[in-house]
């Protein structure tokens, strides 16, 4: 899988754990929704806990596990399922600072409206970065400079630029 974050393939310093994997005591591990109870009372401060949930996740089942999460990271089954984009502004609404990563078949076209919605990296099978290389990801990032919708990227929205201008 390649990860992108702020239109640059990076290294993904987190680990995803097979659902039999022993939890480490150290380091960052990402586990499935189902095992997320269990970590967060076997994992100490000193790992970095993150849980892979699918776009269907209710919020309101996080949102307990918030403060002790470092990464959320939402699973997009197909690029035209758009309900990954509403959960990760769900999550932010909700109080979530941690990164928030959104996971599958996205392309480059969707990075705006997804950094838009809360997202802070893209994770997408190799097949997909080997079409799709890094400089299509950088330009989709500046493609556009402010939306419709208020988002979290702080970049502003059209609405927000119009009100400033006519208080000038």
């Amino acid at each position: 899988m390649a990860l992108i974050s702020e239109g640059r393939f990076v290294e993904d310093s987190w680990r995803r754990l097979a659902d039999e994997e022993a939890l480490p005591k150290t380091g960052e591990v990402i586990v499935s929704l189902p095992r997320l109870e269990h970590a967060l009372e076997v994992l100490g401060t000193e790992s970095s806990l993150g849980v892979i949930v699918p776009n269907t996740t209710e919020p309101s089942s996080l949102i307990q596990a918030l403060p002790r999460l470092q990464l959320i990271s939402i699973s997009f089954p197909a690029f035209s399922d758009g309900r990954g984009f509403s959960l990760a502004a769900l999550l932010r609404r909700a109080g979530f600072k941690g990164e928030l990563r959104a996971s599958g078949r996205l392309v480059a076209d969707q990075y705006a409206h997804a950094i838009g919605c809360g997202f802070d990296t893209i994770e997408i099978p190799d097949d997909l970065a080997d079409r799709q290389d890094e400089e299509q990801w950088r330009v989709a990032l500046n493609t556009y400079s402010m939306s419709y919708q208020r988002g979290y990227a702080g970049r502003g929205s059209i609405l927000e630029a119009r009100r400033r201008a006519a208080r000038s």
